[in-house]
């Protein structure tokens, strides 16, 4: 498996023009896909200690697993639907996430 995302990310110039200045502890990407927004976002923000990333694509899953990889203390990967929110933060007994990205 290649670690060169299938796609590129688009827009990743405006998701962290949004999450400028934030301080983020904990980050929930509802969307992963290929971690190619993950990258940039866990890149401008070294402060986040965990950052769960979701997707319905087992095979998108295991690309961003690749591409991730120097963060892999950091990255938790959920194969699921970010429509279960509240259940997948439960299950790992997170309170409160600083940032959201979900598209």
């Amino acid at each position: 498996m290649s670690k060169k995302a299938p796609h590129t990310p688009i827009m990743v110039a405006e998701v962290l023009r949004c999450l400028d200045g934030a301080h983020l502890k904990v980050f929930f990407d509802g969307t992963l896909g290929a971690g190619g927004h993950a990258r940039a976002i866990l890149e401008a923000h070294p402060e986040i200690e965990r950052y769960i990333g979701c997707d319905k694509d087992p095979e998108a899953l295991a690309i961003a697993r690749e591409i991730l990889c120097p963060w892999a203390g950091k990255v938790e990967f959920v194969h699921g639907d970010f429509t279960h929110l509240d259940q997948i933060l439960q299950e790992r007994h997170i309170p409160l996430v600083e940032g959201f990205f979900l598209t």
